[in-house]
C-alpha cells in the first residue's frame, strides 16, 4: 500500500475520533443526570481497517430514554384549600374586620326574624277576618256573634271594646263626651292596637336596608386599606400581596348587599300587606260601630 493511502485513512480515523469525542461530551453536558456516553474505541493501528461508524442519534437516545421517566409528573391528590374564602377572612382578620362581619349576620339575622314573624301575623289576622266574615254577621245580635270569633282575634277585641264603650258609658269625665265619640274613640284604640302589632320591627328592617350596605363599604375600606398595607410593605404590588386583601373587601361588600337585599324587598312587601290588613280591620270596626249606634240599647240588653 502506498504512503499516500495509508496517511488517508490515518486522518479519517483521526477525524471520527475526534467528532465521537465531541458529541459525547455535548451529550453530557446537555444532560447532567445522564451516565456519561461510552469511550470511542481507540483507532486502529492497522492503516488498511475502516473505522468503526458512530451513531449520534443512537448515543442522543440513550440519555433520553433514562430521563424520560424523572420527567413524567407526579400525580397530586392532595386538596388544596381556598387561602382567600370566608373561612380565611375570619382565621385572618383582625378585629374590625370581624367586628363587621358579626354585625352584618345580626342585621340579617334580626331582618329574617321580623320579616317571618310579621308575615305569620298577618296571615294570622286574614285567617280570622275569612271567619269573621263568614259567621259573625249572620249573629242575631253583637254578643252571639263576639262567641263565633277566636279569643286571640283582633276582631274579638274590637267588638268587646265596642260593647264595653256602650254599655259602661259613665263617670264624671266621660259624661261630658258624647256617646258616639266614646264609641268612635274606644273602637280606634283597638284598632290603634293592631297597627301597632303588625308594625312591630318595621323601623329595625328599615334600618337594616339603609344602613348595611354602608357598613359592607366600611369592611370594603378597611380591607382596601390592608392592601395597600402590604403593597407598602412588599415594595412591589404582586398579586400574592393584594389578593387577600382584596378579597377581603369583596366578601365584604357581597355580605352587605346579601343582608340588603331581602331587608328592602321584605319592608316594602310588609308594609303593602299591613295596608290590606289594616283595612280590613278598620272596615270592621266601622260596621261594628254603626251596629253599635243604630241599636245600642237593644245590644245592652241583650
Amino acid at each position: 500500500m502506498s504512503s499516500f493511502t495509508r496517511s488517508l485513512w490515518q486522518g479519517i480515523a483521526a477525524v471520527a475520533l475526534v467528532g465521537t469525542l465531541a458529541m459525547s461530551q455535548a451529550s453530557a453536558q446537555t444532560t447532567p443526570a445522564a451516565p456519561a456516553a461510552p469511550a470511542a474505541a481507540p483507532a486502529t493501528t492497522d492503516p488498511m481497517a475502516a473505522p468503526a461508524p458512530t451513531d449520534p442519534n443512537a448515543a442522543a437516545a440513550v440519555p433520553a430514554a433514562e430521563a424520560a421517566p424523572a420527567a413524567a409528573p407526579a400525580t397530586d391528590t392532595a386538596e388544596v384549600s381556598n387561602p382567600y374564602g370566608l373561612e380565611a377572612l375570619w382565621s385572618q382578620g383582625d378585629f374590625v374586620a370581624r367586628g363587621i362581619l358579626v354585625i352584618l349576620v345580626i342585621m340579617s339575622m334580626g331582618s329574617w326574624f321580623i320579616l317571618l314573624t310579621r308575615l305569620w301575623d298577618q296571615q294570622v289576622v286574614f285567617n280570622h277576618a275569612k271567619t269573621a266574615t263568614n259567621g259573625f254577621w249572620n249573629a242575631a245580635n253583637l254578643r252571639e256573634g263576639l262567641t263565633k270569633l277566636e279569643k286571640n282575634s283582633a276582631f274579638r277585641a274590637i267588638v268587646e271594646e265596642g260593647l264595653k264603650a256602650a254599655e259602661h258609658h259613665e263617670g264624671k269625665l266621660t259624661d261630658q263626651i258624647a256617646l258616639t265619640d266614646w264609641i268612635t274613640t274606644s273602637l280606634q284604640r283597638t284598632t290603634n292596637d293592631v297597627q301597632s302589632t303588625l308594625q312591630k320591627g318595621l323601623p329595625f328592617l328599615a334600618a337594616v336596608a339603609s344602613s348595611s350596605p354602608f357598613v359592607g363599604l366600611l369592611g370594603t375600606v378597611w380591607g382596601i386599606y390592608h392592601a395597600l398595607v402590604a403593597i407598602g410593605i412588599a415594595g412591589q404590588a404582586s398579586i400574592d400581596k393584594v389578593a387577600g386583601p382584596v378579597g377581603e373587601a369583596l366578601i365584604m361588600t357581597a355580605i352587605g348587599l346579601a343582608v340588603a337585599i331581602p331587608a328592602v324587598l321584605g319592608y316594602n312587601w310588609l308594609v303593602s300587606r299591613n295596608k290590606v290588613v289594616l283595612e280590613t280591620v278598620r272596615n270592621f270596626a266601622a260596621d261594628v260601630h254603626a251596629v253599635l249606634l243604630s241599636g245600642n240599647k237593644k245590644v245592652a240588653r241583650s
